[in-house]
């Protein structure tokens, strides 16, 4: 009787990594998941309701600088040395304690000037300021 030597199987030397990527891949989606979940604190929280935009721009006071350094709160034209004396007046007003106070300048003027007129704004007393800009629009081809 013959006994049959079975061929001699090659031994696998390279080692197979696609088992390794795998997990590892899995683990990346896991942290992907979860990682924004851990930045938000569990505290039980009641959100305040936002107001439209419509009544937000009622309220507003706009100061308005023009390139030839024209001045106007809201549509009236005043003189610079008058705009901290008129912007208290209008901040002290019933119901305009916490308004807006926005400051629309031209991208010509000096930001001196427009820094100027942020601080004439803090001291007549608003509570929030901002600076009005355009959006951007982009060019679609």
């Amino acid at each position: 009787m013959r006994r049959g030597y079975a061929t001699r199987s090659t031994l696998i030397t390279k080692v197979n990594v696609t088992p390794i990527i795998d997990v590892a891949l899995v683990l990346v989606i896991i942290l992907l998941v979860t990682a924004p979940l851990l930045s938000v604190a569990d505290l039980p929280v009641n959100l305040p309701q936002a107001q439209t935009r419509e009544l937000e721009d009622e309220r507003n006071v706009s100061i308005t600088l023009s390139s030839s350094g024209e001045l106007a709160i809201d549509d009236k034209v005043i003189p610079r040395e008058a705009l901290p004396a008129m912007l208290h007046d209008r901040l002290t007003q019933k119901g305009d304690e916490n308004v807006l106070v926005v400051v629309r300048a031209d991208s010509d003027a000096p930001y001196s000037t427009v820094k100027g007129l942020l601080e004439d704004a803090r001291t007549a007393g608003a509570q929030r300021v901002a600076i009005a800009t355009r959006q951007k629009t982009e060019v679609v081809r």
